[in-house]
């Protein structure tokens, strides 16, 4: 049987609590993901599906409910434990890429290795054969501003792989793509989660590249179904 990496049970989250203008975006979200999943969260702007992104991140705490991440229960951990927690298991890829723009690429993928004091050597030999499964090694010594979108995400997405981290979160990766470049990127992701076993949650809009994933859950007015 798989091994169950997120657990949620009754999950809310609310904004001025106790004020005449209390905003609930989640009434109540229950998610099991295991490991190996490649999930996909669709939803329209507004459903809440990045509100959930941020818990199950552990970049915000949910107001109300349980949520466990491995054998952790992330409601009794203190902030300074979730900041090295999310180093360590949770690979992050944002829209809008969000690399270093003085850093070349090498340092780029080499920052999350730096915050969990990896040795430089060590450091810099992993970035590299991470940039090499991204189809990026050529490129090591560029900037991001010398780089197209695609090359950008490649090295996002082989950031995001640096402290080889149990569960990858995707938001809109293809967002700011063309097709045939967004086609590249889902590429990278299937090759992620069939050779390296790791198990993705993709935050999307469009339901095209949902359809690509084993799972698709649908966030509408902060309430998540299974399709």
């Amino acid at each position: 049987m798989k091994e169950k990496v997120i657990s949620m049970h009754n999950i809310t989250k609310s904004y001025y609590i106790g004020e005449p203008n209390e905003l609930q975006i989640l009434h109540g979200i229950d998610l099991d993901i295991y490991a190996g999943d490649f999930i996909s969260i669709v939803g329209q702007s507004g459903s809440g599906k990045s509100t959930l992104m941020n818990i199950i991140g552990l970049l915000d705490r949910p107001t109300t409910g349980e949520y466990t991440l491995g054998e952790l229960n992330i409601n009794d951990a203190k902030d300074s434990e979730l900041s090295k927690i999310r180093n360590k298991k949770i690979g992050f890829v944002f829209q809008s890429f969000n690399l270093i723009p003085r850093s070349n690429a090498l340092s780029n993928v080499e920052l999350p290795m730096l915050y969990a004091k990896m040795p430089k050597k060590e450091r810099t030999q992993r970035a590299m054969e991470l940039l090499k499964i991204v189809e990026m090694d050529e490129r090591a010594d560029h900037r991001p501003n010398e780089l197209s979108g695609g090359q950008k995400q490649r090295v996002a997405i082989a950031r995001a792989m640096a402290n080889d981290p149990d569960i990858i979160l995707a938001d809109e990766p293809t967002g700011a793509l063309d097709s045939k470049t967004g086609r590249t990127v889902m590429d990278l992701f299937h090759k992620l989660n069939k050779e390296e076993k790791k198990t993705i949650i993709l935050i999307t809009h469009n339901y095209e590249l949902a359809e690509e994933t084993s799972r698709i859950l649908t966030m509408k007015d902060g309430l998540l179904e299974e399709v």
